[in-house]
């Protein structure tokens, strides 16, 4: 099973709807691949057209892959090594594409998505049938319409047990990895 995670920064909304490039965050870089190395993903890809925040995120990778961090934290470590930062979603589906044979299908996530969606009984058989998936998060407020018009399918909101509705991008990309990858109770 070829399942891959992309973190897009742009293009990606501000809380007033407009398209914007956000921050890479620390803490959603390590959350997020903790996760996906936990959950059997094969790489994730953090999305920046900004080079200063490329520049950034690759000197941390290099701290906990090469540096004292590697040796202090073996197991952040490995959860990083699937880290691989890019310019834009182009790109990484290009080296998804080269590195499996064949180009992915792109599943989009959000707190309010509408489109052509599965649910995630569905997605879960569709990703055992082996076709190679990137499940696209969005960081701010979330994926912008053009990437969501990009996508073969939309996964549904993850509803909790109120009406807020406002997770992390770290904690939503957990719980949807839980609900394709996780074992069955």
């Amino acid at each position: 099973m070829s399942v891959y995670v992309a973190l897009l920064h742009y293009p990606v909304y501000n809380r007033n709807g407009h398209v914007v490039c956000s921050a890479i965050t620390n803490l959603d870089i390590h959350d997020i691949a903790r996760a996906a190395r936990t959950y059997g993903v094969s790489g994730f890809y953090v999305i920046t057209p900004l080079e200063e925040q490329r520049l950034l995120l690759d000197r941390l990778l290099r701290h906990w892959r090469e540096g004292y961090g590697a040796h202090s934290n073996p197991d952040r470590k490995a959860a990083l090594e699937l880290v691989t930062v890019v310019a834009s979603l182009p790109e990484a589906v290009a080296l998804i594409t080269r590195e499996v044979g064949t180009e992915p299908d792109l599943w989009g996530t959000g707190a309010t998505t509408a489109g052509p969606s599965l649910s995630y009984h569905e997605a879960r058989e569709r990703l055992h049938q082996g076709r190679p998936t990137v499940i696209l998060f969005g960081t701010a407020w979330g994926l912008s319409s053009e990437v969501l018009r990009l996508a073969t399918y939309l996964l549904p909101p993850i509803r909790g047990a109120t009406s807020y509705n406002h997770l992390s991008v770290r904690g939503a990309a957990a719980v949807i990895l839980d609900r394709l990858l996780g074992q069955s109770p």
